[in-house]
């Protein structure tokens, strides 16, 4: 299976929130960075973001155009694969459906693939990014999100586990059949549930 690139975790702390804690989790009040490779740099005069696949017109934004889009505040808890798990994070960003607002899907759209600078990708279905369950973030804690946590853009879709929440976004694309992503590819759950543990293809 693939490892993540992990440059250093934070110390285990007491759960002070146990029943927001997943199985076999630990709160942690730092955040580690944890990656397949390496950090891309996308300066923003270069950044796009694409909504395309089962969509009757492909729509395409420039930073510009992206952030002129309604914005909101959003409080979630987060939760990795590798078993930590970061609660009441704060984020400003655009709602996964202030964006489907933008394109007309068609029928047998049910899966989704984010897609992202430096070639990650992960699946995750359609019904789980919508209805206020999932956003791309844009700010953390105050302060435009840094790149070693996926900026200037990142998918967050905090129900599942963190790496359906594609770093360095460049587009979501509509698809009828579910297909795996990076890490599916490589063994990882086609879902995440973080609740049912679901980390690897044999917990599905």
């Amino acid at each position: 299976m693939p490892s993540f690139f992990n440059p250093g975790f934070g110390r285990k702390r007491p759960a002070t929130h146990a029943e927001r804690i997943p199985p076999g989790q630990y709160e942690t009040h730092d955040w580690p960075v944890l990656t397949a490779g390496p950090t891309p740099r996308i300066p923003l005069a270069n950044w796009t973001f694409s909504l395309d696949g089962l969509v009757e017109s492909p729509v395409k934004w420039s930073w510009e155009q992206f952030t002129a889009l309604p914005q909101q505040s959003f409080t979630n808890d987060i939760h990795c694969v590798t078993k930590w798990s970061k609660l009441d994070t704060h984020w400003q960003g655009i709602s996964i459906e202030t964006l489907l607002e933008q394109v007309t899907l068609k029928p047998e759209a049910r899966y989704v693939m984010a897609y992202s600078y430096g070639e990650y990708t992960t699946n995750i279905p359609l019904e789980d990014l919508r209805h206020g369950k999932a956003f791309i973030g844009l700010h953390f804690e105050g302060s435009p999100l840094a790149a070693e946590h996926g900026g200037p853009a990142r998918l967050v879709v905090p129900h599942l586990y963190f790496w359906k929440s594609a770093k360095w976004i460049t587009g979501l694309r509509f698809m009828e059949h579910d297909q795996p992503g990076f890490w599916e590819r490589g063994g990882y759950s086609m879902y995440g549930n973080p609740w049912n543990e679901q980390r690897y293809r044999s917990d599905d």
